[in-house]
């Protein structure tokens, strides 16, 4: 080998630069120089009100807030337990525990669901790993961002906290997935709403339930496009 290929670089590149005796000596407040430019600029105020709403300044539409656990369009649960969230959260402030699902128990598709779920937001640092590791999109971030709170307690939130209420035309769980789907049509998106014998289970089993009469029944999965 030759000794071009062993050449060190040019000193320039990396070696500090030497400042003159002015640089020198203005050295030491050089830092405060954006302290200085900013002292008689007018000061910008954020109005912030919790009880007048309208007031609040919204945040961006990507702003990373308090966690979601989202619902398939038949009202079943998107968290299927498999606590991926909880191996990546590096702050170790989630935990879940799973459930096997039954004919007469399905909350979620496939075999199983997040029986307990829990975020403790004394450690969340918010940095949305979990939702990156989530594979059926169940656990997404909200840009509600008021967590503050008086006790410890209160700071550790339930499945029931952030889980999502049904939305119109869905059907309450626990109840049979869609005739004749699996698991794969419900992570496709094929599920539109609740079908007639998912309705029809519901009513049997729970007949007082409030949605049964305001469930948006639609005939069955949605098929795919074929190119």
């Amino acid at each position: 080998m030759s000794d071009k290929e062993f050449a060190q670089p040019d000193k320039s590149l990396y070696s500090p630069n030497k400042k003159g005796v002015l640089g020198r000596a203005l050295a030491p407040v050089a830092g405060f120089g954006v302290t200085f430019s900013t002292l008689f600029r007018p000061a910008v105020t954020e109005q912030y009100l919790p009880h007048k709403p309208e007031q609040k300044t919204p945040p961006r539409p990507r702003y990373h807030g308090m966690h979601r656990l989202n619902r398939y369009a038949d009202g079943l649960e998107k968290c299927i337990g498999c606590e991926l969230c909880a191996w990546a959260c590096p702050a170790d402030a989630i935990y879940v525990e799973a459930a096997s699902n039954h004919p007469g128990e399905q909350y979620s598709p496939g075999e199983r669901y997040g029986r307990v779920y829990q975020i403790n937001y004394l450690r969340c640092i918010f940095c949305s790993y979990c939702i990156q590791a989530c594979p059926t999109r169940a656990l997404t971030m909200s840009t509600e961002y008021e967590v503050a709170d008086q006790t410890r307690e209160s700071l550790i939130y339930e499945k029931q906290d952030i889980l999502v209420p049904l939305a119109e035309g869905m059907l309450s769980t626990p109840h049979p997935m869609a005739s004749g789907t699996t698991d794969a049509d419900y992570y496709r998106g094929n599920i539109t709403g609740p079908t007639q014998d998912q309705v029809d289970w519901v009513k049997q089993e729970r007949p007082d339930d409030p949605t049964i009469n305001t469930a948006r029944v639609v005939t069955g999965a949605k098929k795919e496009d074929q190119h």
